[in-house]
């Protein structure tokens, strides 16, 4: 974690940081987010370059909490404003909470509740959120316009289109999108657009919602952050349950005036298309140009979005719809790799160096091996003599003084890079492994911590052995 965090923590608290292992990862976001704990309550520290994008953040989170909304608490900046503090609203998203409790195509239970309490609140971010509210803090751009339709029409042409190799008469797709855009901005109303809403940027925290990730919000209709929510591709939300949130949604909004549902209904169809162009845009980008394989994953969600709207029609735009027929054509012989983008198991163990290195099963001849015996040794004091690195007491002991966070901060970094090349070489096999003196409780720490931050980042198959314990994990590609 960055000194200046650790210094910001310290002047607002009066306490040393003690940063989490795991820097917290934002899917598509460039900003670096660290969980850091003390006497006080646990906090989030950002660093985030883009210092635009940073005083937007902060300013909406300030405007949205005076009102009542809930989003972070903003705690404390640094005076050069690429670093803050912001409160600690969990580590559940609710789309992580969609994905657990889905067990069928519709969702249920407890996940049902949090979906339909987030749904509820979009309209008072809409409008609340509006109430007073200076939009000329908006970045880039203060409000939804004809030439933000087209920078988010240019995206997909560019990025995901282009990239693909199908043909297309440029002159007729920029008809439809001339026409489109006109058709988006028809409506624009005195709301708040959130822009990204969807079901990783809300985050659950005891059985509420909180909202992250707004920075890039300005004035604009309502349409486009129900399109975003209720089609976000990987949510993956069947028929029915979309229709149920639109009527949930419907009943909110009529709160701030009067609703005609069947015009509603027309126009957010062509918000859909908007925003799921958009969104295949942003995979084609994160994907293709920066390597990032789990965008690549979502790309047959959004395909299968597209499917139903082209069964509804647009005759308005028959250059883009007849290209998307054909794009989805041409796309289904690539779907499979993509729905599956990687063979690759990785092995990550633990050891005793008293006993060798492990042996690589796959007769590949081994990969890496890191050396935990410089980390103070919990197995020199009698209280942890018999426990192990999977147990709390262990666990409080090596980050305590933080020294195991930055070995790990390096691992983390060489791992990444490894598996996602390995990934994209289609190869088969990567094995990691951790030892100490007694493969009891530093490398079995660590072991464990590799393997579940490479499960949360890759789809790929973990084995983690922990040998001297004989304890064995299959963690499966999350495909």
């Amino acid at each position: 974690m960055d000194k200046i965090l650790e210094d910001l923590y310290h002047s607002y608290t009066g306490e040393k940081a003690v940063p989490s292992v795991d820097p917290i990862t934002g899917s598509g976001s460039d900003r670096r987010y660290y969980r850091i704990t003390g006497k006080s309550p646990a906090c989030i520290g950002v660093k985030g370059e883009s210092v635009p994008e940073n005083r937007v953040f902060i300013a909406l989170a300030k405007h949205f909490k005076q009102k009542g909304l809930p989003v972070p608490e903003i705690y404390a900046v640094s005076e050069d404003e690429k670093y803050y503090l912001q409160e600690d609203v969990g580590n559940v998203s609710l789309f992580d909470l969609i994905q657990s409790g889905k067990k069928e195509k519709n969702i249920t239970g407890y996940e049902k509740e949090m979906v339909l309490k987030t749904i509820r609140l979009l309209p008072s971010f809409q409008y609340k959120g509006a109430e007073g509210l200076d939009f000329s803090v908006c970045y880039p751009v203060p409000v939804f316009d004809e030439r933000t339709v087209f920078w988010d029409l240019n995206y997909f042409k560019y990025c995901f289109l282009k990239p693909s190799g199908i043909d297309f008469l440029e002159p007729g797709l920029e008809n439809d999108f001339e026409k489109l855009s006109v058709k988006l901005t028809e409506e624009t109303g005195n709301t708040f657009l959130y822009r990204d809403f969807q079901s990783r940027n809300v985050m659950i925290k005891d059985g509420a919602p909180y909202f992250i990730d707004f920075q890039g919000g300005r004035k604009g209709p309502v349409y486009y952050d129900l399109a975003s929510f209720v089609w976000q591709a990987k949510a993956d939300f069947s028929e029915e349950d979309r229709l149920m949130l639109i009527d949930v949604y419907l009943s909110e909004l009529q709160k701030f005036g009067t609703v005609d549902r069947d015009h509603f209904y027309t126009v957010l169809n062509h918000f859909v298309l908007f925003r799921t162009l958009q969104v295949l845009g942003a995979y084609g980008f994160r994907g293709y140009f920066e390597k990032k394989p789990h965008f690549l994953q979502s790309i047959p969600f959004a395909l299968n979005n597209v499917c139903g709207l082209l069964k509804q029609g647009f005759p308005e735009y028959p250059c883009l719809s007849e290209l998307l027929t054909r794009l989805i054509a041409e796309q289904s012989g690539k779907t499979e790799k993509i729905t599956h983008p990687s063979r690759l198991t990785v092995r990550i163990s633990s050891f005793s160096y008293k006993k060798g290195i492990p042996e690589d099963p796959s007769g590949n001849g081994g990969g890496f091996v890191f050396d935990c015996r410089a980390i103070h040794n919990p197995g020199r004091y009698d209280q942890f003599k018999p426990l192990t690195g999977l147990d709390a007491p262990v666990k409080a002991f090596l980050e305590k003084d933080g020294e195991i966070f930055l070995f790990l901060e390096h691992v983390f970094g060489l791992a990444e890079s490894s598996v996602q090349r390995y990934i994209e070489r289609d190869f088969t096999h990567l094995m990691f492994s951790f030892g100490c003196t007694g493969g009891q409780h530093r490398s079995v720490y660590t072991a464990q911590k590799l393997a579940e931050h490479l499960h949360q980042m890759f789809d790929v198959r973990i084995e983690l052995f922990h040998r001297e314990q004989d304890i064995q994990f299959i963690l499966e590609s999350k495909k």
